[in-house]
């Protein structure tokens, strides 16, 4: 019994320090002394479990691996679809894309402004302005000083008769945009020719009026707006007063150089007190050319009497000095 015991004994110290999965290589052991003994008490278990904790707290530089399954590689994703490229067809080696097409420019329309002169009687001038690209616009006329606007009609055109104020007769037409043209022409006749005009902005409701060798208001040779028989002179009224802050002028002409009349004509200028211009002080000028000499301007400035005075006439006598004709 002894000798069975001393054998279990030995078999279980060598199994322990062989095969515990705690056995570090590095640490010497010391030969196992077995003895007969009884068998171990609790004590002495607790003990051996220690020295196992002692074992795993000194294994040092360990590797942690996980084991990762043998996938395939990724397959790459096809390119995306091109367009333009009919399915099932690929490009052919070398070949170019065409390029993205570029913003069309803005086309020509024909836009251009432009004016042409000729000849009129009486030393005047007929204005023609082609405008395709401004129908129903207005438009500002510039000649000599003289300024008044018109209205083009629904093609773009516009055709007004203006009395000339210098022999090399300039006209430049101008749109609110800044577009416009120029034209002139020479007038050799104009020193045949008085010419006295007024000209002013808004509704301000001046009038000329030119009385010839004489005549009375109403009278034949009374030569003004709504005249109900010519004279001879002519009068001319320029611009339109239903466009936007409109400039308007009025022009008497006498052809001095054909009459067998002598004797002066008497030139006012009157304004109709309304509600659009009474109580307030209007600006206008007036440009003449007499006896063939330089064209000469004059800034007015006129008062409106009150609003009570509506339909009355202010007559100004002394803006403008009476022609002087001689006969011929």
């Amino acid at each position: 019994m002894a000798a069975g015991t001393m054998s279990c004994a030995l078999a279980t110290g060598y199994l322990m320090q062989q095969d515990s999965p705690y056995r570090n290589p590095n640490i010497a052991t010391k030969p196992a002394i077995v003895s007969a003994q009884p068998a171990p008490t609790a004590q002495t278990v607790a003990a051996d479990t220690t020295a196992d904790q002692i074992m795993l707290d000194s294994v040092q530089d360990i590797t942690l691996t996980s084991a990762l399954p043998d996938l395939p590689a990724p397959r790459r994703l096809p390119d995306a679809p091109m367009e333009g490229v009919n399915s099932g067809r690929g490009l052919l080696d070398g070949a170019v894309l065409p390029e993205t097409p570029q913003d069309p420019e803005v086309p020509q329309l024909g836009c251009a402004v432009t004016a042409t002169t000729a000849p009129a009687p009486m030393a005047s001038v007929t204005l023609s302005v082609d405008a395709p690209c401004f129908g129903n616009q207005r438009v500002s006329v510039h000649h000599s000083g003289l300024i008044f606007t018109e209205i083009t009609d629904e093609v773009g055109k516009l055709n007004v008769t203006v009395p000339a104020l210098s022999e090399n007769a300039v006209f430049v037409v101008a749109f609110s945009n800044g577009k416009g043209a120029v034209a002139m022409t020479q007038v050799p006749d104009l020193d045949l020719i008085d010419r006295v005009a007024v000209q002013w902005a808004d509704r301000a409701g001046l009038q000329i009026h030119a009385r010839e060798f004489g005549a009375g208001y109403g009278d034949t040779g009374h030569v003004w707006a709504n005249a109900a028989q010519a004279g001879q002179g002519t009068f001319t009224r320029l611009g339109r007063a239903d466009t936007f802050e409109p400039q308007l002028a009025e022009v008497y002409s006498f052809p001095q150089g054909d009459t067998a009349t002598e004797g002066s004509i008497a030139l006012s200028i009157e304004a109709e007190v309304t509600q659009a211009n009474c109580g307030r002080e209007i600006s206008a000028q007036s440009l003449e050319r007499r006896d063939g000499n330089a064209l000469k301007t004059r800034d007015l400035t006129l008062s409106i009497p009150g609003c009570d005075a509506a339909g009355d006439f202010l007559v100004l006598n002394n803006l403008v000095e009476d022609l002087k004709i001689a006969a011929k």
